[in-house]
């Protein structure tokens, strides 16, 4: 049975998010824009087995994903391109989602969750530098 990663997260902390969308070739406007708003994300998973549903709100933008472990699916990188993913455990308690573009080039990205005691380890990386933010459910904080 697959770990129970449903619930409302919110960010502990964050390290390294402005380097990543330096090497993504997102402008520093755009980076200043992102970063005030990514500095405090609330994300909601719903999870019926190896299905799941995760929804990030910030202050300027929604993302939702809807996806099955094994099955590839539709989703934005962190910079808004689009790309095919394909998430896949990579450990009992860690979903590892690599991301291919579909237009356009650029780096190789991918983004792995990771249940780690009460925290949720979000890591989204390009070979260098990685971006890492650490969530707890909300009844936590």
């Amino acid at each position: 049975m697959p770990p129970n990663f449903a619930g409302t997260w919110k960010m502990k902390s964050s390290e390294n998010f402005d380097e990543l969308l330096k090497a993504l070739g997102v402008n520093a406007m755009l980076r200043k824009v992102a970063g005030a708003a990514a500095a405090k994300p609330h994300v909601e998973i719903r999870q019926d087995g190896e299905q799941f549903y995760i929804k990030t709100s910030t202050s300027v933008r929604t993302t939702e994903i809807n996806f099955r472990i094994g099955e590839e699916f539709d989703e934005e990188t962190v910079d808004g391109r689009k790309c095919k993913s394909l998430a896949t455990w990579e450990t009992e308690n860690k979903i590892y989602c690599k991301q291919t573009l579909v237009a356009q080039d650029g780096p190789v990205t991918y983004w792995s969750r990771e249940l780690r005691g009460d925290e949720l380890i979000l890591v989204r990386d390009t070979s260098t530098p990685y971006h890492r933010q650490n969530f707890l459910q909300d009844f936590f904080i």
